[in-house]
């Protein structure tokens, strides 16, 4: 895969069927996949919100990866945006292939364009390859992740 084949952008509703199977066939679907009816309510509620976009990775027409990116206002570090990828997922056959390196780099380009002092994304810790490919990227653990389940 050349860089020139994969296009990466905006996703629309229309494509949210593909998105799902993404999540589902790279294991993010583990508590469950939302039906198509529910991908779309809730969908059309995050187009309400500022500077939050789903994205889709695309190669020969085929949506093959995806992941989400908020741009959030901050009122401390001299009121500099912050950057928060979520959801990133790229079908298991196309791993490995520069596709999620592709669309990490896209993803910071969109943090420089909004001046972000940051961009930060969570990672389970059982998955030793994923934190591999992020610090492949620059990326260094900052901080502690905390999580709360609510049931």
């Amino acid at each position: 895969m050349s860089k020139s084949e994969l296009h990466i952008r905006t996703a629309q509703a229309a494509d949210l069927t593909s998105i799902l199977a993404v999540y589902r066939e790279a294991g993010l679907a583990s508590r469950g996949s939302l039906s198509a009816g529910e991908a779309v309510t809730i969908f059309t509620r995050m187009q309400g919100y500022p500077n939050y976009k789903v994205y889709a990775a695309e190669l020969q027409g085929r949506i093959v990866g995806t992941f989400e990116l908020a741009i959030l206002d901050n009122l401390a570090n001299a009121g500099r945006p912050s950057g928060l990828v979520e959801d990133v997922a790229v079908l298991p056959s196309f791993q490995r292939q520069g596709i999620g390196k592709e669309m990490m780099r896209f993803a910071m380009d969109r943090c420089r364009d909004n001046k972000c002092y940051k961009m930060a994304l969570s990672s389970n810790e059982r998955r030793a390859a994923a934190h591999r490919f992020y610090e492949s990227l620059g990326f260094t653990r900052h901080g502690f992740s905390y999580a709360v389940q609510i049931h």
